[in-house]
């Protein structure tokens, strides 16, 4: 099951009268990949989506809700995971990961859970920041991660908690599939 990220995009930016290169404009990316992302042809990096949220003045889950009603918990089971994939970069590479919606029924969430999988080594190494925090637990295989300028290696077990702002990267050790679970606040 996937996600019309692209659908919500374009509406809010419908509701507020802008133009594609207003939104390129205040967020730091292309036109184009604002209209790939608003026609569905690519998803945004977890970083470009929470970037885009903060500039409308949405919560990054807006992203994944569906359904009206408030609920104090949420149960996804394995196969009601909904899928974001595509994923690519400011300059419309690809990153070689997906990532998985862990919660997307419970509204008005203060962290927004993934499961990531990184299934090559990116040929570039472009860092992102945002707002926010994140934690990530390597559940399976090695990752490096980038964290400004420092490398770190993690194997299944380890983790990291890092402020966002600090400029980062996730990447696979030696380019096979890594699965980690991702925890991101706003």
């Amino acid at each position: 099951m996937e996600f019309d990220i692209g659908k919500k995009i374009k509406a809010l930016r419908k509701e507020r009268k802008l133009t594609l290169q207003d939104v390129a404009t205040e967020t730091g990316f292309s036109p184009a990949l604002i209209s790939q992302i608003e026609n569905n042809n690519v998803s945004p990096p977890i970083a470009t989506l929470s970037k885009i949220a903060r500039f409308f003045d949405v919560k990054m889950s807006f992203f994944f809700e569906e359904g009206e009603g408030a609920t104090r918990y949420e149960i996804v089971r394995k196969d009601e995971r909904r899928v974001v994939s595509r994923v690519i970069s400011k300059d419309g590479s690809g990153h070689g990961y997906t990532y998985e919606t862990l919660s997307y029924r419970k509204l008005n969430k203060k962290m927004e859970p993934f499961l990531l999988t990184v299934n090559e080594r990116a040929k570039e190494e472009t860092l992102y920041n945002h707002e926010g925090e994140e934690f990530l637990l390597i559940l399976e295989g090695q990752a490096e991660i980038i964290l400004d300028d420092e490398r770190f290696i993690l194997e299944a077990g380890d983790a990291a908690y890092f402020d966002s702002t600090v400029k980062h990267r996730l990447l696979s050790k030696d380019g096979s599939a890594v699965q980690v679970l991702a925890v991101v606040t706003r």
